[in-house]
């Protein structure tokens, strides 16, 4: 591969990463506006934060502490999506689509008990 084809290579994806970020920006926005468990959680976030690193005795601690509240959020987020993609779909009720959305819902459910065990686990 030559210097120019890589750097050519090498804007393409930076383009591309940039887009995708306010992308991802964009859809962090709208679930803050249109999401209010993901609001709720994200106050919450904002007590865990420092909470979670002033507690945690190691880096490790502290990666969990906080790190098990941003996965509750990204579950949040997916369960978001696929609520807003079933309903998109329509409004009639279905047996599927029904069982999307409590899927959905219970990987939020399970990571809060994974965050609340963590919390336990390392601060009693």
């Amino acid at each position: 591969m030559d210097s120019e084809s890589w750097k050519n290579d090498f804007r393409a994806g930076a383009g591309r990463l940039w887009r995708a970020t306010g992308y991802s920006l964009a859809g962090l926005e709208a679930a803050f506006r249109n999401e209010q468990a993901f609001r709720l959680e994200v106050y919450i976030f904002c007590l865990v934060l420092p909470l979670g690193l002033w507690l945690g005795e190691g880096g490790v601690e502290k990666v969990l502490l906080v790190g098990s509240w941003v996965l509750v959020m990204v579950c949040e987020l997916v369960n978001s999506a696929v609520e807003a993609v079933v309903d998109r779909i329509g409004p009639e009720p279905h047996e599927l689509s029904g069982r999307a959305k409590d899927i959905a819902s219970a990987t939020v459910m399970l990571t809060l008990g994974l965050a609340a065990l963590t919390w336990w686990l390392l601060v009693f």
